[in-house]
């Protein structure tokens, strides 16, 4: 009878130490876990706290205006100093940069509905013209939109346009324009809307057009393809290399071990008694180079290198027109580290006039490019078959220089020297084996390749 009393005294007993057990280590769990949320929060609150804090001073960053800043620096300044030491001057000051900015605020809300679409109508011009722009302003919303402001940049400066009151689906039209006074390259875009109060304290951007590409080319004058009395014909005007074979006679000779039995001249051969054959004069495909210098040293002014980019994109586009094959080429820029150890010219796309005028619209000086006489050595190693080389420079060269460039080129090789000087007379001469033309304007260029090709 002991025994069950005791087996159920021991359960009761294993039970209740379990319980216990049990109850402890769950407490235990719950305060680990607490601790644990706790600190996850506070590092979320802090994060929260941080993006907060940056995205509020971008965007205060992006809104206040160098006028704005002003006047919050006097509202954040000027206002505690004046109650502070009670200065009457000061405390109006800042009581009127606080209204302010409490004007400009309303200026902000919402945002401005507009489509906006600017076309220009051309992407290449030549220098000295204008482009006109058409920049069109949709109002999208159903409601009416406030007047506004929207910015074209162009190149470095900035167009302002002003957007009226633009009832909805209404569209307001204004002519933009593009000056191209000067070659190179100039980026309209990207169109921006800006929401600002009148006096321009707040204001907000908002990007929505691409950026169009405008290539102003350098100015050329029509060169006639008589000018191509300075190259030899591309169809065999003769060279005065002889060679067994070709299409210009020149003489006859006597026959001689390995000459071929269809150059024999039958009637001279019936004369004499002896075998005689037929020599020629070489005909060689003519290859026209044009080298530019692009050293800054060598231009008395900006002037000058507008000329001779001028006389090279003309000689350039005559020469595509004609079929003539062609090189141009110009030196790159070299660091200084490496100048004396280092050479290495370009060679501009030629394979279209659009192409050429598309690369000298980019070219420019530097003091960093090689002097025209080492571009010339280089341009005679990577130009084969060269028969006549334009070289186009600046008013700085010397005589001496001038001549010394025809020995930088094959001894068949003839060498013009095109000398861009607004100060001097157009005039064509000759120094020992390089013709020289000096230009006073572009216009000179052509008429001096009519006169000598005539």
């Amino acid at each position: 009878m002991k025994f069950p009393t005791e087996s159920r005294r021991i359960s009761t007993q294993t039970r209740s130490a379990t319980h216990t057990r049990y109850s402890t280590t769950h407490t235990r769990k719950s305060t680990s876990v607490t601790l644990v949320d706790a600190v996850v929060l506070g590092m979320r609150l802090a994060r929260w706290v941080r993006i907060g804090v940056r995205a509020s001073a971008e965007w205060v960053g992006e809104t206040v205006t160098p006028a704005g800043w002003v006047v919050v620096s006097a509202a954040v300044v000027l206002l505690p100093l004046g109650l502070v030491f009670g200065w009457t001057e000061l405390v109006v000051i800042g009581w009127v940069a606080v209204a302010l900015i409490a004007i400009s605020l309303p200026f902000l809300a919402g945002g401005r509905a507009y489509s906006v679409d600017f076309v220009l109508p051309v992407d290449r011009v030549v220098a000295g013209s204008e482009v006109i722009g058409t920049l069109a302003v949709t109002n999208v919303s159903k409601r009416l939109e406030l007047p506004g402001r929207v910015d074209v940049p162009i190149g470095k400066g900035l167009a302002d346009v002003y957007v009226p009151l633009l009832r909805a689906g209404r569209v307001h039209e204004e002519r933009v324009i593009v000056p191209a006074h000067r070659r190179g390259i100039i980026d309209v875009g990207p169109v921006t809307t800006v929401r600002s109060d009148p006096l321009g304290v707040l204001g907000r951007s908002r990007t929505l057009a691409d950026v169009h590409r405008l290539f102003v080319h350098p100015v050329t004058v029509s060169i006639p393809s008589t000018s191509g009395g300075f190259v030899r014909d591309l169809e065999g005007n003769p060279t005065s290399d002889i060679v067994d074979s070709d299409i210009s006679f020149h003489a006859i000779r006597e026959y001689a071990p390995g000459d071929g039995q269809r150059h024999i001249h039958w009637k001279s051969t019936a004369k004499t008694g002896t075998l005689m054959v037929r020599q020629f004069e070489e005909s060689r495909r003519s290859r026209l180079a044009i080298v530019l210098s692009l050293h800054q040293a060598e231009y008395a002014s900006a002037e000058e290198f507008e000329m001779a980019v001028s006389a090279a994109g003309s000689l350039g586009v005559r020469a595509i027109r004609d079929g003539r094959d062609l090189a141009v080429v110009a030196s790159v820029e070299i660091p200084d580290i490496v100048r004396g150890s280092i050479r290495s010219v370009r060679s501009l796309n030629v394979v279209s006039t659009r192409t050429l005028l598309d690369d000298l619209t980019a070219i420019e000086t530097s003091t960093r490019a090689m002097r025209v006489e080492d571009v010339c050595v280089l341009a005679a190693q990577v130009v084969p078959d060269m028969s006549i080389a334009f070289v186009v420079c600046g008013s700085t060269q010397t005589p001496r220089q001038l001549q010394a460039l025809t020995l930088k080129f094959a001894g068949n090789a003839r060498v013009v020297a095109v000398v861009c000087d607004p100060t001097a007379l157009p005039s064509f001469r000759d120094l020992a084996g390089t013709t020289v033309l000096t230009i006073g304007v572009i216009d000179d260029f052509r008429s001096l390749l009519n006169r000598r090709a005539a």
